[in-house]
């Protein structure tokens, strides 16, 4: 059994392996009308937890570059791919990803953003329905038609590179600073 409402994920029991290793369905947080979207793989463990999408380690670090751009979480909507944990943080499958992209795609129309911001190569490749090369795309913008409407979808690393490999970090914060820049959320004071 499915149920959503609006963009919050109810139930739904399409992906065994998902179901019997989530604590909980994490749906997207923040504002319902934002600017920017940013979609990542899946949740990972604090988020399977909190039911808050990227709330660990890689959430501090986009937050602190949303802030250094001078705007707030607040200010965006944050979803993933998946709604639920896969099990040890392996990517979802690809049948995973065919199973949430309705969910997925309902809160594409209901926010409406002006940029959907990819935080990886899973999210990336699954809105582009292309094979991406990350770090040598980060930054581009590229139409994508969803459901009937054509989205720009900016190419970017995910978070959580940039705590493993330091020179990803200006890779990462470039792109970041290119999607508030996009949307002219840009705030006087920013870096």
């Amino acid at each position: 059994m499915e149920d959503m409402r609006g963009s919050k994920v109810i139930s739904c029991e399409r992906c065994p392996a998902l179901v019997s290793s989530r604590t909980m369905i994490v749906n997207g947080d923040g504002k319902m009308n934002a600017e920017i979207l940013f979609v990542g793989e899946g949740p990972g463990r604090e988020e399977d937890i909190s039911g808050k999408p990227f709330v660990g380690r890689s959430g501090l670090v986009l937050d602190r570059s949303l802030q250094e751009n001078g705007i707030s979480r607040g200010d965006v909507r944050i979803t993933n791919c998946v709604r639920c944990r896969p099990p040890e943080n392996r990517n979802p499958s690809k049948k995973e990803l065919s199973n949430c992209k309705n969910h997925l795609y309902t809160e594409i129309a209901l926010v409406d953003p002006k940029l959907i911001v990819a935080l990886g190569r899973v999210p990336s490749e699954h809105l582009l329905q292309r094979e991406v090369l990350v770090t040598k795309e980060a930054g581009e913008v590229e139409l994508a038609n969803i459901e009937g409407v054509d989205r720009s979808i900016l190419i970017c690393i995910h978070p959580a590179a940039t705590l493993y490999n330091p020179n990803q970090k200006v890779i990462f914060e470039s792109a970041i600073s290119k999607a508030v820049e996009l949307v002219g959320l840009k705030m006087k004071g920013a870096k």
